[in-house]
C-alpha cells in the first residue's frame, strides 16, 4: 500500500522568514532557484558542493587543493586527501561566558556550563589523558549517561586525536565487553549511577566488573552523579572525576589538526544478530556532513538551544553535540522522557526556550497516547523545528504534532544510522511538510530508490541506496583489515552502491516514505509489505500501546511462505479477546489491503527493544522460530523476549 497523496502539506515556509535561512541563503550563493536543483548539482558535481561547503559553513582546518580522489570506487574514494582538521577545535571555537550547555537530570539535577568554562574543563581532562599516557591513535571509552563529563571527556579525547567511543549505563556488563573489549581502549570513564523515572541505579558493580575483564585499560575514572563521593575501591585503577587534577587557568586545549579520513568515533551496530559491528568514523567526514545537516537542513543558527533526547549509546548523541560547531546551546537531558507527571520534556523546552526539539517517533506516539497537549499548556513560542527518528513517523504523529505541539513549525522526520551517523533523507527549512514524507534527500547524498534487480522506481516501494561516494561513509569496520566485513555489510546486494537495508519510497513531492527495515519486511504470498504501514493502523486503537509484527513460516517447516503474525501489547487491565481481536483486523483491512492482516494477533506483556528504543522484530522471528537470538545484551529489555517463546497461539 502506498499512502495517499494529501491536497495540501501541513506546513509551508513563512515568506518572510525562509531567505533568513541557511539553505536559501545557499541556494541564492550558488544561484539555484528550487532545492531540487541544488539537491542534483550537489550530487552531479560532488568537487564543487563539498569544496564550497567547507567555506560556507566555516570549518575550520587546511582544506588542501584536492577534494576528492577516485570518485569512481563506492567503497574507496578519499575525500580532501591534504586536509587537516581537528573535530574538536571546530565545537571549542567559542569561550565566552554564554551558555555551551545546560543539563537536567530528571527533576533530580540542573547545571550549566558557559563556553568558557567547558573549553576549561577540557584542558583538564586532556592533561589528564595524556599523563596516563593516551595518545593520537588510542582509545577512550565512556559507559556514561548524557552527562556534561561525557562531552568533556569526548572533546579532550578527540582533540588529541585519539578516538572516542560510548555506550550507555544500561547496558550489562557482557554488553559493554561486547563493544569495548573489541577496541581495547586505554581509559574508561563511567558514572557512579543514574536516576530513571525517579529511581536511583547503581552502576559501581558493574563498572568494577567491566573494569576487571578489559586488561587494556590503564585508568579509570569514576563521574560522581548519584553521590558526591562514590566508593571506588572494588574498581581497578580508578579514581573520581573530582580528583582529576587542576591545570592553570589558562592552560590552552591541544588540537591535534589530523588527516581528513583519520578515525573519530567508533560505534557499535546494535548487535542483535551477533557481536556489534565496530563502524569506524573520521574527523572531517562527520564534522562536514553535520555542518550541513545542521546549519542547511535544520537552520541550526548561533545562540539557538538544540535538544535531542537520546542516550550515548545511540548516534543521535553524536550527532547532538555537533551543534556546538554552529554557536548553538546543547540541551542535555538524562532519564525518562516522561518523568515527572509526563511532561518533563516540554517543561525543559519552556524553561529554555528550546528551538530545536529532537526526539523519537515512539516519544510523539506514546505523548499522544497519553493524551499530552503541549501547545495549551507549555510556552513553545522560541520552538521552529522538531526531529523524529527511530523508527517511521506515522501520518497521524504528523497530525498530532502540528495539532497539539505547534502549526508553524518544521516537523523534519529523518532517517539514516549509526552506518553514517547522520541521514540519508531529513527536513528542509525552504520545502513544505508532506503529511507522513520526510521532506527531501540531503545535500551531497546521491539517494534514490531500486527495485530488486536496481532498476530507479517512483511511487512505488524498493530499496533505499546511495550511487555516489560521501564523506561520511565510514573508514572501516574495526578489526577488518582487509574490508570484508566493511563490504559485506552495504555493497554486496548492489555492487559499487551503498544499500541501506530500508524499504523505501519517492514519492511525487520527491519526499521520501520509510515503510521499516528491509531484513524485517514481510513476504506472504511473495508481496513485500512494510511493518510501518502495519504498526500505523493497529496503534491508532486506543487499547494498544505497543505491537511487533514478524512473518512466522508457515506450514511449520517450510521456509517458502509466511503468514502475518502481529503481538500486541495493550494497556494495563485489558485483555484481547475475539471482539478486540476482529476489530484490529478489520482496522488494518479497511487502510490497507486484505495480505497485511495478521492470521493470527497475541497479546503479550511487553514489547523487547534495543537500547536506543527501535523494536526487534528479528530477535522475535528468531524466538517465535527457536533459533537462537544472538546478543541480548544489546536489548534494553531482554526478559521480554519469553513472551513470545512457544506460544500456543502459534501452532495452528
Amino acid at each position: 500500500m502506498t499512502y495517499a497523496i494529501d491536497a495540501a502539506p501541513l506546513w509551508r515556509p513563512n515568506p518572510q522568514t525562509v531567505g533568513a535561512t541557511r539553505m536559501a541563503q545557499l541556494m541564492q550563493a550558488t544561484g539555484h532557484a528550487s532545492y531540487a536543483d541544488l539537491w542534483q548539482w550537489s550530487v552531479d558535481q560532488p568537487e564543487a558542493f563539498w569544496d564550497l561547503l567547507w567555506d560556507f559553513c566555516g570549518a575550520v582546518g587546511e582544506k588542501g587543493t584536492q577534494i576528492l580522489v577516485d570518485r569512481d570506487r563506492m567503497p574507496g574514494a578519499r575525500w580532501f586527501p591534504e586536509a587537516r582538521l581537528n573535530y574538536a577545535e571546530n565545537l571549542l571555537q567559542r569561550r565566552d561566558d554564554g551558555d555551551a550547555l545546560v543539563f537536567r537530570g530528571e527533576d533530580k539535577v540542573e547545571r550549566r556550563l558557559s563556553r568558557g568554562e567547558l573549553y576549561a574543563a577540557v584542558a583538564r581532562f586532556q592533561q589528564f589523558l595524556v599523563d596516563a599516557g593516551v595518545a593520537a591513535g588510542d582509545r577512550v571509552a565512556g559507559y556514561l549517561p548524557n552527562l556534561p563529563e561525557t562531552l568533556v571527556a569526548m572533546l579532550a579525547t578527540t582533540a588529541l586525536g585519539a578516538i572516542w567511543s560510548s555506550a550507555s549505563p544500561d547496558f550489562g556488563v557482557q554488553g559493554v565487553l561486547d563493544r569495548f573489549g573489541q577496541i581495547k581502549p586505554k581509559v574508561l570513564v563511567c558514572v557512579d549511577g543514574y536516576w530513571y523515572n525517579g529511581k536511583a541505579v547503581d552502576c559501581l558493580a558493574k563498572n568494577a566488573e567491566v573494569a576487571a575483564r578489559m586488561p587494556s585499560l590503564l585508568r579509570t575514572v569514576v563521574v560522581p552523579y548519584l553521590a558526591e563521593r562514590p566508593e571506588t575501591g572494588a574498581i581497578a585503577n580508578a579514581m573520581r572525576w573530582n580528583e582529576i587534577a587542576a591545570v592553570d587557568a589558562g592552560k590552552a586545549v591541544v588540537f591535534n589538526r589530523v588527516a581528513f579520513d583519520h578515525p573519530l568515533f567508533i560505534m557499535f551496530s546494535s548487535g542483535t544478530t551477533g557481536v556489534p559491528k565496530c563502524i569506524v568514523h573520521c574527523h572531517g567526514g562527520v564534522l562536514l556532513q553535520h555542518l550541513k545537516e545542521h546549519q542547511l537542513h535544520s537552520d541550526v543558527r548561533p545562540g539557538d538551544r538544540l535538544f535531542y533526547f537520546t542516550t550515548c549509546g545511540w548516534m543521535m548523541w553524536n550527532w547532538l553535540v555537533s551543534g556546538l560547531a554552529c554557536g548553538a546551546t546543547l540541551l542535555l537531558y538524562d532519564g525518562s522522557p516522561f518523568a515527572a507527571g509526563g511532561t518533563v520534556l516540554f517543561d525543559y523546552a519552556a524553561a529554555e526556550k528550546m528551538t530545536h526539539f529532537g526526539t523519537s517517533a515512539k516519544f510523539i506516539d506514546a505523548a499522544a497516547k497519553l493524551g499530552l497537549t503541549p501547545g495549551r499548556t507549555h510556552d513553545l513560542s522560541a520552538l521552529r523545528a522538531m526531529f523524529s527518528t527511530g523508527s517511521p513517523l506515522s501520518p497521524e504523529g504528523f497530525d498530532w504534532v502540528y495539532r497539539e505541539i505547534k502549526k508553524d513549525i518544521l516537523l523534519a522526520s529523518i532517517s539514516g544510522g549509526t552506518d553514517i551517523v547522520s541521514c540519508f533523507v531529513l527536513g528542509n527549512p525552504v520545502l513544505p511538510v508532506w503529511r507522513g514524507e520526510i521532506q527531501c534527500r540531503g545535500l551531497g547524498m546521491a539517494v534514490d530508490v531500486v527495485d530488486e534487480i536496481g532498476q530507479p522506481v517512483r511511487g512505488q516501494k524498493g530499496e533505499l541506496v546511495c550511487t555516489r561516494p560521501f564523506p561520511v561513509m565510514p573508514v572501516g569496520f574495526w578489526n577488518d583489515a582487509d574490508g570484508r566485513k566493511y563490504r559485506a555489510a552495504y555493497f554486496e546486494r548492489f555492487p559499487n552502491i551503498w544499500c541501506h537495508g530500508d524499504f523505501s519510497e519517492l514519492t511525487a513531492h520527491d519526499s521520501v516514505i520509510i515503510y521499516g527495515r528491509s531484513d524485517a519486511t514481510l513476504n506472504p504470498g511473495g508481496v513485500r509489505i512494510g511493518t510501518a504501514e502495519i504498526y500505523r493502523q493497529v496503534e491508532q486503537l486506543p487499547e494498544i500501546v505497543e505491537a511487533l509484527v514478524i512473518g512466522q513460516d508457515w506450514p511449520p517447516g517450510r521456509h517458502d511462505d509466511v503468514r502475518v503474525v502481529l503481538f500486541v501489547k495493550l494497556r494495563d487491565g485489558l485483555a484481547l479477546d475475539a471482539a478486540l481481536s476482529e476489530r484490529i483486523k478489520r482496522q488494518i483491512r479497511d487502510n490497507t489491503t486484505p495480505r497485511h492482516v495478521p492470521a493470527k494477533v497475541v497479546q503479550v506483556q511487553d514489547i523487547p527493544r534495543t537500547k536506543s528504543g527501535k523494536i526487534v522484530e528479528l530477535a522475535v522471528r528468531n524466538v517465535v522460530h527457536e533459533q537462537p537470538v544472538k546478543n541480548v545484551e544489546a536489548l534494553a529489555n531482554p526478559e521480554a523476549l519469553e513472551f513470545f517463546r512457544r506460544r500456543a497461539e502459534l501452532a495452528d
